[in-house]
Formats: C-alpha cells, structure tokens, sequence
C-alpha cells in the first residue's frame, strides 16, 4: 500500500495543539498518530474525530477533560492529521478504517475501560467498535453522527457534500470544515485544517470518506452496520447523546439511539444549543463539561 506522510514543518504554526506523543505503528506498516494528555492512571476519554478534520478538532474540548483530571486520548484517523495516509481512494474502505481504530486503540494502546467521544465517521467507527468489543467500553457519547445501513436515504445535503468531495477539481479543507460551523473561524485555524494536506496526493482518504457511507441497501458496508445495530440492541454500556441543534444531515438522530441502544435509557442527553456540524467548534466548552460530567457520574 503506497502512503505519503504530512511533513512536519506544515504543522509548525499549529501553536494551540500539542505535536503527537506517539505514532503507532499498524500491522500493514501505516502509523496512527495519537495525542495523549492527563494522568496515566485516571479514566481515560479517547476523542475521535470525523471528515476532514483531525485532532485538532478537541484541542479546546480537551480543556475542560483535562481540567476534571481525566486522561484524554486523540488518534488522528488515517488519512487524516498527521497520521500516514494512504494515496488511492481504495485503499479506503469502512471496515478498514474500524480495523485501524481497533488495532491502535486496543491492540497497540491495550486500553481499557476508555471513555469514548465520537462525531461524524469518529462515530461511525466508534459504533462498530462498541457493538464488536463492548468489554473495552466503559462509557460512550455520541455528537452529531450516526450508523446508517443504507436502509434510508442520506439527506441530501449530505448527498451534495458527497458529490463535491468526490468530484471537486481540488479540495479546500478549511472551507469544508467551516460550512459546518456556525461561527466564523479564524485565519490560523483554517490554515491548521488545511495543514495535513499540502497536495491532492494526500487527500485520497478526504475524497473516499463520504462514499463510504452506506448509502443503499446494498453497499459494501450495509451487512456490517445491520449486524452492529443488531448487537447494539442489547447493548448495556452507558451511552449518551450530546448532538447539536443545528446540523442539518444529523440532527434528530440521536432519537433512534435513545430508543434503541438500552445503555442511552436514563442517561443525562442533551442538546447543545448554538452549534452546527462541528459542535467541538461552536461550542468546545458545553461538549467538554457534558463529556466530564458523563465520565464522573461513572466513575464515582
């Protein structure tokens, strides 16, 4: 498998989010690199980001984490941040990203007992994990994603955001990531969205992300998610909902998890006011305190 890596130097000016503490080495020689913060021995919150974006997404919902003195965990998904990133559009597939995930988190890491925040395909991925190895969960928040198995029909602003990162003749990272907030962002934090990416070379898993969400019945993936929800069902680790008001492809989904997931019963949902797609942008500190709390009430 052909990769190319982001060099350093185009993170250089990236001053608000610490360089990786470690870069994990997968077993078809792709690192995964990971930020780690907070004391070794407390519970540990691992933060999983979506398309495009990468760790840097957390950097300010890690305060209020780091503040309750939890440790906190951020993989830059392959493809993705500074982690390696394979260079055709292929070599991406669903359950190759749910395989990644889970080597790095479990089988590299060894963790256990993690606390795990997902939004958008940090979701996605994250939901496969649960259903298939719930022994490592402790606890679980979704924002503003979902596991769809092409049963219904994406909406279709998700199915226009599909269109153009597959067909757009180059990508801007910063303006995709701002058309999900609600807030305007700032120069230095468009240009560190846009920073793992210095050419199209590198943007092969940025194009593959959307089409791998099932989208019909019959995609690729569909069995898999069907087989998830289904092990979901019976699923009793506890599990909150923490989406936004204002994101028009996820919003309302998290009423089908609530009633489907038995973890989500009696749990503290909420809903995050005045935040788009990007809830970690828009509202970093109100995720950040719902997250901690969620963790304390837990762990006692």
């Amino acid at each position: 498998m052909d990769f190319v890596t982001t060099p350093d130097s185009r993170f250089a000016d990236v001053t608000d989010y610490p360089a990786p503490t470690r870069r994990v080495e997968l077993a078809d020689g792709l690192r995964m690199a990971v930020v780690e913060a907070g004391p070794a021995d407390a519970p540990t919150v691992v933060l999983v980001h979506g398309e495009p974006t990468w760790g840097y997404l957390y950097r300010h919902v890690m305060t209020p984490l780091l503040d309750a003195g939890l440790r906190v965990v951020v993989p830059d998904l392959i493809g993705f941040g500074r982690s390696d990133k394979p260079t055709e559009r292929g070599d991406y597939t669903y359950a190759r990203h749910v395989d990644w995930l889970r080597e790095a988190l479990f089988d590299r890491l060894d963790l256990t007992a993690i606390h795990y925040l997902g939004q958008d395909w940090g979701g996605l991925v994250g939901m496969r994990l649960l259903a298939e190895h719930p022994e490592r969960f402790a606890g679980v928040v979704m924002a503003n994603t979902g596991l769809p198995t092409g049963d219904l029909p994406m909406p279709e602003a998700w199915q226009r955001f599909r269109a153009m990162a597959e067909q757009a003749p180059r990508l801007d990272i910063g303006r995709m990531v701002q058309a999900g907030c609600q807030r305007r962002l700032g120069d230095a934090e468009l240009a560190a969205y846009a920073a793992p990416f210095p050419d199209e070379s590198f943007c092969a898993g940025a194009r593959a992300f959307p089409g791998l969400v099932p989208n019909t019945p019959d995609d690729p993936a569909a069995p898999a998610n069907r087989a998830a929800w289904e092990r979901l069902s019976t699923t009793t680790v506890p599990f909150l909902c923490a989406f936004s008001d204002g994101d028009p492809i996820t919003r309302g989904g998290d009423g089908w998890m609530r009633k489907k997931i038995p973890g989500a019963a009696d749990q503290p949902h909420t809903t995050i006011e005045g935040a788009g797609h990007f809830l970690q942008e828009d509202r970093p500190a109100e995720l950040g305190r719902a997250v901690a709390d969620f963790v304390r009430s837990l762990s006692g």
